[in-house]
């Protein structure tokens, strides 16, 4: 009885590797539909894929040099209105003699760089942007919470996005170490009343509260707040 049981696997085994190899053989033998010849006709429509499903579908893509993305990106219509949001601010400063074409200036969590060329085309040369993810020639990579600079090397620093660090106090620390004394720490938070903009303030434990103004910023109500440095690092 057991032999005839062993018998009868034996087949059933033989019979599924069978099918296997068959199935297996077929398969290799079709085409992968991302692999079809995207000029052969078809009655069905081509399936639109953003990134493709498989070695087949690359092709030969292009290299877009920094240069070309740069001067296609700062083109935009985007770009050119932010540049100009900034330089109202930065004018400002100017008119109160806090900022000059002199100034050794820091700009900390500069995005893609719309403050820092601002700046430049005001005419302030020496202009450090700093960022997590640099965007060359305009920013750095660096941690603003933890900044690769002397201490007291900077006439201003300047940030758009103190409400958005993750260690405020850290954040503002390192703006204080690396501005030096008489030079100015300027702010741009989400606008904000008396009470708001003192708890901000007193981030600054070696500066003096200059003043805070509502401001417009890429079309957004914001509140600007200067500092002076007042005690060395």
């Amino acid at each position: 009885m057991e032999r005839h049981i062993q018998i009868f696997l034996n087949k059933l085994s033989f019979v599924s590797i069978a099918i296997a190899t068959v199935t297996l053989f077929f398969l290799f033998l079709q085409t992968p539909e991302t692999c079809v010849d995207p000029t052969s006709s078809s009655t069905h429509p081509k399936p639109h894929h953003k990134f493709p499903k498989s070695t087949c579908e690359i092709s030969h893509r292009s290299f877009t040099s920094l240069e070309k993305r740069n001067r296609r990106l700062w083109s935009t219509k985007t770009w050119s209105n932010t540049i100009s949001s900034y330089s109202s601010i930065f004018l400002s400063l100017q008119t109160f003699n806090f900022l000059s074409n002199h100034s050794k200036t820091l700009v900390l969590s500069a995005g893609p760089g719309h403050a820092v060329m601002s700046l430049n085309q005001l005419g302030v040369a020496d202009v450090t942007g700093v960022e997590l993810i640099d965007s060359p020639p305009l920013v750095s990579r660096a941690d603003p919470h933890n900044l690769p600079f002397f201490d007291n090397v900077f006439d201003l620093g300047f940030s758009a996005h103190l409400d958005l660090a993750l260690f405020p106090n850290r954040y503002v620390r390192e703006m204080e170490r690396t501005v030096r004394v008489g030079g100015v720490c300027v702010v741009v938070v989400q606008e904000c009343g008396d009470g708001e903009v003192k708890e901000i303030v007193k981030l600054f434990q070696k500066s003096k509260f200059v003043g805070a103004k509502n401001v417009t910023l890429i079309g957004a109500k914001m509140t600007r707040i200067i500092m002076k440095i007042t005690s060395p690092s």
